[in-house]
């Protein structure tokens, strides 16, 4: 089954010695401790903007799902967000310590990923245009507003979707999918390649789902799906933090340029 990253059966990788940057990044207390200065931020931004907020869709999803199972509680989801991470961190008898050069390392990593897939959206809307399809003007998923609360708002669905839209198709489906995967006698290999392509098809047609969802196009799909497995990738080889800061560096350039 596909497993969360540094997720290992073997005896010998129970007790995971500190390691170097590239190794700590993904442990999942390092991973809590850099995201969650973006969701305070995120769900600050909420509270703040009041009526007129409008919530990332995974997350409206998650509140559902919860709410569903009988899980009410306006700050329920953020605090089984944290609480997983710290149980996934408890479990993986790492070590209780962060360095703070790492996270440093963490932001300048994210950055560097999410510029260089917003390079990659423009590179991809330059060749649709050269297949002659029409190259859409919305590579950028939002632009800002001139006004305070605009701008704001923006911001904070950026970073909404940098946190909630990774622990939903990634922290929680990506896993799923490779346990189902499992279950029907795929390899380890086979698990993750194929979590991966079926995480990264349900995060693109996310966004043409429900009344803010967007009409299908062609190019946002193919570069939505590319996206997605960009995250994945890095989830599984960089860890949560990685994925979810990038995700929110990406959203926030694109709006930007």
């Amino acid at each position: 089954m596909a497993h969360l990253p540094d997720q290992d059966t073997r005896p010998s990788a129970l007790v995971v010695p500190n390691g170097g940057y590239w190794q700590q990044t993904r442990y999942p207390l390092v991973c809590l401790v850099f995201v969650l200065p973006l969701l305070l931020f995120y769900e600050g931004g909420i509270l703040l903007l009041g009526p007129s907020a409008l919530r990332n869709g995974a997350d409206v999803w998650l509140r559902q799902l919860l709410d569903f199972v009988g899980m009410t509680g306006y700050f329920l989801l953020p605090v089984l967000t944290v609480a997983l991470l710290l149980a996934w961190h408890h479990l993986s008898r790492q070590r209780w310590q962060v360095s703070s050069g790492v996270l440093f390392g963490m932001l300048i990593e994210s950055a560097v990923l999410g510029l260089a897939l917003l390079l990659f959206a423009h590179l991809q809307g330059m060749w649709f245009a050269s297949l002659a399809q029409p190259w859409p003007s919305h590579v950028a998923t939002v632009s800002f507003g001139s006004s305070g609360f605009d701008w704001l708002g923006q911001l904070v669905g950026f970073v909404g979707a940098g946190i909630y839209e990774e622990v939903l198709f990634r922290l929680a489906l990506l896993p799923i999918c490779g346990a189902i995967l499992w279950g029907l006698g795929a390899s380890r290999r086979w698990q993750t390649l194929g979590a991966i392509v079926l995480t990264s098809l349900a995060f693109s047609l996310a966004h043409y789902v429900g009344p803010h969802g967007e009409w299908f196009d062609t190019y946002t799909f193919v570069f939505r799906s590319t996206a997605g497995a960009f995250f994945a990738l890095l989830f599984v080889s960089r860890g949560f933090g990685i994925a979810a800061g990038a995700h929110a560096a990406y959203d926030i350039f694109a709006g930007l340029f």
